[in-house]
């Protein structure tokens, strides 16, 4: 039974910067897509914080990016195959709008990777998460769009909410 998070955060992250694209060349691409990339990471550890929890999503599926676009008005149609598609069933709705809310909201953000010490994701191992903390300038201007409150709120308005509740249970998410 697949426990991993990885397709889930690359499909999300994937998501965000096709509907929020960096400002700039290939560097600014690299920076901006390693933000979402540690926003998407945190927000998926603390929605599915048990291998439990990750390996029913992987089972179950996120759901997809179908209402995403939709409120942010992409328009996903029906260009290309299903194949090229096929990713966008890995986006979990619940993680973008977190990820958004981390990315737009720096006070959320410390207390979002606080809450992961002593998760099972976490656990033995070292994370950095300093460009979703700490972005320097370049930082900022390469994620220009995707850390723009103003155009994120419609994602990160979609879970808000459950965001605060789960960010209330504190370190370890005693879930």
């Amino acid at each position: 039974m697949l426990t991993d998070l990885s397709p889930l955060i690359a499909a999300t992250a994937r998501w965000l910067t096709g509907a929020y694209p960096a400002c700039g060349g290939a560097l600014a691409t690299a920076r901006c897509e390693a933000q979402a990339r540690q926003a998407v990471t945190v927000a998926a550890w603390l929605r599915y914080p048990t291998e439990i929890d990750a390996a029913l999503v992987t089972m179950a599926g996120p759901g997809g990016a179908v209402r995403l676009d939709w409120v942010t008005g992409a328009d996903s149609g029906g260009d290309g195959t299903a194949e090229e598609w096929a990713w966008r069933t890995w986006v979990d709705e619940v993680v973008a709008s977190w990820a958004a809310g981390l990315l737009t909201d720096p006070a959320l953000a410390g207390p979002a990777v606080g809450a992961l010490a002593g998760s099972e994701h976490t656990s033995g191992r070292p994370e950095e998460f300093r460009r979703l903390l700490a972005p320097d300038d370049g930082d900022r201007s390469a994620a220009a769009l995707l850390r723009h409150p103003d155009l994120l709120a419609p994602v990160a308005a979609l879970h808000h909410h459950e965001l605060l509740d789960r960010l209330a249970a504190g370190p370890a998410l005693a879930a």
